[in-house]
């Protein structure tokens, strides 16, 4: 009799369920649900897309374990009732940008580092508490538990979706996604009140119990078992199969090179953030701001299609003849750049045609990437191969020139929901109760290698240094 698993992808932007054998991961059924858009929303919005993805894939009444992935950091506060005492904050809710660099300056770039791993941006929570301590003091007073959205939406399937709040005593998260809180350590597994304390004014209110990678979450209300969840990217690598020497990098709307390591990583400068994987090991992940949304604005400037623009990439020159695009579109994360322009180097009468343009925008996003790749390099991170996932990812131009460009074999699996799927997995691993994941052979994976071009990364790196500032 075959058993299924569920899980879960509760994203920016929707809510996926897949529904798979626990065996051999094959895929049975799935649904979605969108979520609200905006930086800030009621978590309730979470709970009723969870149901309706869930209906959508055909329920939970024949699986057998259910684990939640989802987007990191945030900030869910709850009052002593289990109530919601505000809309979350969002990762991508920049308000409180000058609270992480406040809470540097009285840190200490390394002491915080060395800390949790990780310098605070503002997607990170404790900044987050720290903007709510100085703005919204009566709602900062009346909280009395923070968790993060992968942490309440399996708190609400122990509770029971629809119904009351359960005790905050049984709030459960996993390691990769407390480690982007800025409060908690993936190297002693334990959390930082003091830091806490930093950012809340506080430390006296419930934070989620910390389960290890293959611990139960206890039971869903359905009667389904728990796994801890992940954050996004840890889920996605352990739905990918990435093992220690595997980078994964992602072209979305940003950019992310993320790599399964044995060795924590304490970067002062914050291009590294070194949070935990959904293995026992680490995640030191770099973003990037600029990724996929390059690929489209060329598209648009030459009035082509994604595959025209794939076209005549290939059909630009290696290097596009010495024209180099710095993609720097929307300022830059990595190098930390946020008022910097995009520029075009080397346009000549010789590269002034559209195969040189779509060449070079192409090679620039991903030189762009090969210097995330190489931070990781830099704080002794191994680096193998790299899966290349994401929106950007399926076009064909970047999938022939990543391997040149990152010079290392380039898996590229099938696109699907790597969150969920690493989630279920997860959810069968629980389960299964085995020392290793289930190994779940991917469908559709193509490996691609090349010749590396040095010279292409060399001129790049001529050049970028030169992009301009906004005035």
């Amino acid at each position: 009799m075959t058993t299924l698993v569920a899980g879960v992808d509760t994203s920016t932007q929707s809510c996926t369920v897949v529904i798979r054998d626990a065996d051999t991961g094959a895929l049975v059924r799935h649904g979605r649900a969108a979520h609200p858009d905006g930086t800030e929303v009621d978590p309730a919005a979470w709970e009723r897309a969870l149901q309706t993805a869930l209906a959508a894939a055909g329920g939970l009444d024949d699986v057998a374990a259910v684990a939640v992935g989802g987007q990191q950091h945030g900030m869910v506060c709850l009052d002593e009732g289990g109530n919601v005492v505000r809309d979350a904050l969002l990762w991508n809710d920049t308000r409180s940008a000058q609270d992480a660099a406040d809470l540097v300056a009285e840190v200490g770039a390394q002491q915080f580092a060395d800390a949790v791993g990780s310098m605070p941006v503002a997607s990170f929570t404790v900044t987050k508490l720290r903007w709510l301590a100085r703005n919204e003091k009566d709602n900062a007073a009346a909280t009395a538990a923070v968790c993060l959205p992968h942490d309440w939406l399996t708190w609400r399937l122990r509770s029971g979706l629809g119904a009351a709040p359960g005790e905050l005593t049984e709030l459960i998260t996993d390691r990769s996604d407390a480690s982007g809180t800025g409060y908690w350590s993936g190297v002693t597994n334990e959390y930082r009140l003091d830091l806490l304390e930093r950012g809340l004014g506080r430390s006296d209110v419930t934070l989620p119990r910390v389960l290890g990678p293959a611990e139960q979450a206890g039971t869903a209300a359905t009667g389904q078992v728990l796994g801890p969840g992940a954050g996004d990217n840890a889920a996605a690598a352990l739905g990918l199969g990435a093992v220690p020497g595997d980078v994964v990098v992602s072209i979305g709307t940003s950019g992310v090179a993320c790599a399964v390591s044995a060795v924590p990583t304490a970067d002062p400068t914050g291009t590294i953030a070194g949070f935990a994987s959904a293995t026992g090991e680490h995640l030191p992940l770099v973003c990037t701001l600029n990724a996929a949304r390059v690929l489209d604005s060329t598209a648009a400037l030459l009035g082509v299609d994604h595959d025209r623009l794939a076209e005549l990439a290939l059909n630009g020159p290696a290097g596009a003849g010495g024209l180099v695009l710095v993609p720097y579109l929307e300022g830059e994360r990595t190098p930390n750049r946020p008022d910097a322009t995009g520029s075009l180097h080397g346009l000549t009468l010789g590269t002034a045609h559209r195969e040189h343009l779509a060449r070079a925008a192409v090679e620039g996003l991903l030189c762009g990437l090969a210097d995330a790749v190489d931070a990781l390099e830099e704080l002794g991170v191994p680096v193998q191969r790299v899966f290349l996932v994401g929106g950007g990812a399926r076009s064909a131009a970047v999938q022939a020139i990543a391997p040149a460009v990152l010079g290392r074999p380039v898996v590229v699996p099938a696109p699907g929901e790597y969150v969920a799927d690493g989630a279920a997995r997860q959810a069968a691993w629980v389960l299964g109760g085995s020392a290793e994941p289930p190994v779940w052979e991917p469908a559709g994976t193509v490996v691609r290698e090349a010749d590396p071009t040095p010279a292409v990364r060399a001129r790049y790196a001529e050049v970028r240094d030169l992009t301009a500032a906004r005035v």
